[in-house]
């Protein structure tokens, strides 16, 4: 996406990416490694609070000759149909809906604080079950030895064999 533009008879050719100013315009020379001011580094989503997509709304209803309503957005630099949009929810008569920010809705706080504890009650009862088989085998690891020492009340007295 560059662009080659070439000076005159010089012919010495100057890249440049595309939406880049020449520099030439507006009685100012062109600065190497300065970056042009108007142009984003990084895209942005805009953001427009009620108060504003209200006062552009009555702007563009008092608009009465052809063209002022283009003149009106292209000098804040806004979309028709963003107007469009705009007018549909000042006519449903919500302000809340003007000012409603696009995207997925923001997570109950409490739907986070369930899953915490949700996870924790798992975890616990995994332990649990862990603890009780521990149990278990030691219960049949003593039966067990009981059998093959033949202990099970076979001690005689005065023996000391244990």
């Amino acid at each position: 996406m560059l662009d080659m533009e070439h000076d005159g008879a010089a012919g010495s050719g100057v890249e440049r990416a595309v939406g880049e100013r020449n520099g030439v315009g507006g009685g100012r020379a062109a600065s190497v490694g300065v970056p042009d001011p108007e142009l984003a580094a990084v895209a942005k989503r805009r953001r427009f609070t009620a108060e504003y997509k209200l006062r552009i709304v009555k702007q563009a209803e008092a608009c009465t000759r052809p063209g002022q309503i283009g003149e009106l957005l292209r000098r804040e630099g806004l979309y028709s149909s963003l107007l469009t949009e705009w007018r549909r929810a000042r006519d449903a008569g919500s302000l809340g809906a003007l000012e409603r920010p696009r995207g997925p809705k923001p997570a109950n706080p409490m739907e986070g604080e369930v899953a915490r504890l949700r996870r924790r009650a798992e975890r616990a009862e995994g332990e649990l079950a862990k603890a009780r088989r521990v149990i278990e085998v030691q219960g049949n690891v003593s039966a067990l030895l009981e059998q093959l020492l033949g202990t099970e009340g076979a001690t005689e007295p005065g023996s000391t064999e244990r």
